[in-house]
């Protein structure tokens, strides 16, 4: 049998046209929602001037040691790209320093076009649990995510040419490569072991990364303006990468006004001359003694004892079992959540609102809902897909 073919490393950034591709769009949907959520509504924002501080020590990605994520409460089914209206002009064309995210498969990726638009708008083919049994923290995308805070280069960063899915070519498919950075396929992931996508995490310039989260799963407009509980994923993002990442706890208001999940026809149509607001917290992640530092520790502690046990080391965002699903490792998880719930309460609490009921935060208050997941709940709340 022949030797499989030495995996070619990939070059330190995609290909020039992808790169033009992807400030192009970038550019375009940044700049018109500056000019809607400024012109055709109003915003107010708070601790702006921090969090650009913040981007502009990112802005080389040679220099960066840690990634970001900034988390937010999720209000409108357009706060993202909305909210990022908020930065100006000069911040909207450079995506290696601007957000990427996470998207529903189902709905952004569903056909060449679509992948392509939300591939070059820096949004990764999510699979939720609640459409699709490939859903979950454990699947390929939440590994790709982790690498995209971490640093390259990764063991088994991408598909070879002998191990990659073929690439369906026809327009219905939503498989896509950068064609002139990926001749051999090679800088690729599957969410399911069929599709396609290119996997970012393979490049330098792409080191440590930006991640916004919406931990909520869904949109959530509630007349006390409180949140539902949040989804362990966003524990992973912050207990595996190579380094803690900086956290950014965010506050938003207003969206859902613009985009009501009870509005009427046109429903496409986002209104205008409403009120906004964007709220950024301090920085609770990083290498500042956190609590988040110290759930860390505990987190590394676990996989060295489990590689141990083991006899081999495990691949970047890649999982053993012991990890995914033993006792103390769920344990983490459950309170590095709980604890970056906090942090956006604390940010929603600074805003100047009255602290929300403690049940809110926990999964079997919601487990009230029933089979139920969209619509008007009996809280009187809106409840969305997004």
């Amino acid at each position: 049998m022949e030797d499989p073919p030495p995996q070619v490393p990939p070059p330190r950034q995609p290909s020039l046209p992808w790169r033009l591709g992807s400030s192009l769009l970038m550019g375009f949907v940044g700049i018109n929602s500056r000019v809607f959520m400024n012109v055709a509504n109003s915003t107010e924002v708070h601790g702006l001037d921090k969090f650009l501080r913040t981007l502009d020590r990112r802005k080389d990605p040679e220099r960066r040691r840690r990634g970001l994520i900034t988390v937010s409460n999720h209000i409108c089914v357009m706060d993202d790209p909305f909210i990022w209206g908020v930065l100006p002009f000069s911040y909207q064309l450079d995506p290696n320093n601007h957000r990427w995210a996470l998207a529903a498969h189902d709905i952004c990726f569903t056909n060449k076009v679509f992948s392509t638009l939300f591939s070059l708008g820096q949004t990764l083919p999510t699979h939720r649990i609640g459409h699709s049994p490939l859903g979950g923290l454990f699947q390929p995308t939440m590994t790709e995510a982790v690498r995209l805070l971490s640093h390259p280069p990764f063991t088994t960063p991408y598909s070879s040419p002998t191990s990659a899915p073929p690439v369906d070519k026809s327009l219905s498919s939503p498989d896509i490569t950068d064609p002139f950075s990926s001749p051999n396929h090679t800088y690729t992931y599957s969410t399911n072991g069929i599709d396609t996508f290119p996997a970012p995490s393979a490049y330098d310039t792409r080191q440590y990364s930006w991640i916004h989260v919406f931990p909520e799963g869904r949109v959530h407009q509630h007349p006390q303006r409180t949140m539902r509980y949040f989804k362990w994923g966003i524990a992973r993002l912050i207990l595996e990468p190579d380094e803690c990442p900086d956290i950014i706890p965010m506050w938003l208001e207003g969206n859902d006004q613009i985009m009501h999940e009870a509005r009427k026809w046109p429903k496409f149509v986002p209104r205008v001359n409403k009120h906004c607001g964007v709220w950024f917290g301090d920085n609770v992640g990083g290498d500042a003694s956190t609590v988040f530092n110290e759930l860390r520790r505990q987190w590394r502690r676990l996989v060295a004892e489990d590689e141990k046990k083991e006899g081999r080391g495990f691949a970047m965002g890649v999982l053993s079992d012991g990890l995914k699903y033993g006792k103390e490792a769920v344990a983490l998880r459950e309170e590095c959540t709980r604890q970056i719930r906090a942090a956006v309460l604390a940010v929603r609490r600074k805003r100047g609102l009255a602290d929300e009921d403690p049940k809110e935060g926990l999964v079997d208050t919601w487990r009230q809902e029933g089979g139920k997941t969209e619509g008007k709940m009996e809280d009187g709340s809106w409840v969305g897909r997004t």
